[in-house]
């Protein structure tokens, strides 16, 4: 169930911690994956980390999604390398915390440009050869604070809501093609991040999950494996909270 055999996708963020997870979770599903960062070496690393692990005949894409240029290359380079796009997932991000007064406007800039932007120009980019097909699956990763709001997150909270809002309009654009355009939205998960916080700092993120712990990135990849796969065709324009149940969206 949920086989992904002879799909081929392409992972934004594929190097870390939760875009990993992700470009693991679709290649053991049979997926071939596009993987697409902006630091190459990590790429090629984890492209050989993950065909010696899962298998499988896997590329990786250098792309830096602040440059718009290249951002309008990614669609044609992965059409060109793979031969096809039947799954996209939006994962890349980058955060600039700041209280409101005190954020500077190249903060926000880079974050709506490269989390909400980005995202806009890839769904985009992706509709016409999805559409040819009358199949195609968009995944993007939002966040829990993209629902509830984070002091000194003004910036990230609101390109993930856009995200959320976009999403929802696309969907409704293109249902009748046989593409979904879904949104998962990760809670406190365990990454490199959050592995700098000290034991107090993590106890007190754990006291306010009901699950008493942080997620892991397997957790995230499985949603999108689920919401990639053809048994999920009657599933768009949703948000997939997975978060331990630390925010319970209706």
């Amino acid at each position: 169930m949920f086989s992904l055999s002879g799909m081929n996708a392409l992972v934004t963020g594929a190097s870390g911690g939760i875009g990993s997870a992700i470009a693991i979770a679709l290649a053991k599903q049979g997926a071939r994956v596009a993987l697409s960062g902006s630091n190459g070496d990590k790429l090629r690393g984890f492209r050989e980390q993950l065909i010696d692990e899962v298998g499988g005949d896997h590329v990786e894409i250098t792309c830096n999604l602040s440059d718009t240029t290249q951002v309008e290359e990614l669609i044609p380079a992965t059409l060109d390398t793979l031969g096809g796009i039947d799954i996209l997932v939006n994962n890349a991000g980058i955060t600039r915390d700041g209280l409101a007064m005190r954020m500077k406007d190249d903060e926000w800039d880079d974050v709506i440009r490269i989390n909400l932007e980005a995202t806009f120009r890839l769904m985009r980019a992706s509709a016409r050869p999805m559409m040819k097909a009358r199949f195609g699956r968009i995944v993007n990763i939002t966040s829990v604070v993209g629902a509830t709001g984070n002091p000194g997150q003004m910036n990230y909270c609101a390109a993930k809501a856009g995200v959320t809002g976009m999403t929802k309009s696309f969907a409704q654009e293109v249902a009748s093609r046989g593409i979904t355009a879904n949104c998962v939205a990760p809670g406190f998960i365990r990454t490199a991040m959050t592995a700098a916080l000290d034991e107090k700092q993590t106890d007190t993120i754990n006291a306010k999950i009901p699950a008493g712990k942080m997620g892991e990135g397997d957790d995230i990849g499985a949603a999108v494996a689920y919401l990639a796969s053809r048994e999920a065709g009657y599933v768009t324009g949703q948000t997939l909270h997975v978060n331990g149940g630390m925010a319970m969206m209706s």
